[in-house]
């Protein structure tokens, strides 16, 4: 499958980031696996933060997503981290938004989207995403239990990582109530603790935080980019 992006969305991955992509894709399965690598990075307290776009339920003739997406915004050096934040903190300002202001793939208007992937495109960090269309999985398991779905589609995008995560400190948006939390947090540490993927897992509110803010831009506009009906001129 040739792995398109459509308006403005293409140009966010192939002229904003300069990364090299690597794409791999399973129609049986339904998933595609998007690895957005920066040529070079040092292993350094590595940090990565979560969010998904599309909903994790499988009732798509009553209005669940056909489109599903996580993406993984991965920092080797949290000085990295802390530098982009603080782009993003210094573009909020410009905008004259409020220091609590949240920036929103779904909220936000084009010109903030292009506005905000602008201010991070020379930052240093990498992206890792999954993106799952929904009427192709069969599994009555991953349908019939949204949470299972989502606590999967999790563990494959930080398993199958190609030996690039090591013991990365964790954090996904923190959405999702405390039984779901602490079953999602053993359910990781059991699936993933031989590879040493996680150093820890926590989760984090959104609008208090703007690494997990960027990850919905990305995972919004990567999403995005499989609804070809949308019109975004």
């Amino acid at each position: 499958m040739i792995f398109t992006y459509n308006c403005y969305y293409n140009y966010f991955l192939s002229n904003i980031f300069p990364f090299t992509a690597y794409i791999h894709y399973s129609l049986n399965r339904g998933w595609g696996v998007v690895e957005l690598e920066s040529k070079s990075h040092s292993m350094i307290a590595m940090i990565i933060f979560i969010d998904e776009s599309g909903d994790s339920g499988f009732k798509i003739k009553k209005g669940s997503s056909k489109i599903f997406a996580i993406a993984l915004v991965i920092f080797d050096d949290e000085l990295e981290a802390e530098a982009t934040a603080l782009n993003i903190k210094r573009l909020r300002r410009r905008l004259n938004r409020s220091d609590r202001y949240e920036f929103k793939f779904n909220k936000a208007s084009k010109k903030e989207r292009i506005e905000f992937l602008k201010v991070v495109q020379n930052c240093k960090f990498r992206i890792r995403a999954i993106v799952i269309e929904k009427e192709k999985i069969y599994s009555p398991n991953l349908r019939n239990y949204k949470d299972r779905f989502y606590n999967y589609v999790i563990k494959m995008v930080l398993k199958h990582n190609n030996k690039t995560i090591r013991n990365a400190k964790i954090k996904l948006d923190g959405s999702g109530d405390r039984t779901f939390r602490r079953n999602l947090r053993v359910y990781l540490s059991r699936e993933l603790g031989k590879d040493k993927v996680m150093k820890n897992f926590k989760f984090s509110k959104s609008h208090s935080n703007v690494l997990i803010q960027l990850s919905d831009m990305i995972v919004g506009s990567l999403r995005r980019s499989y609804l070809y009906q949308k019109s975004d001129h």
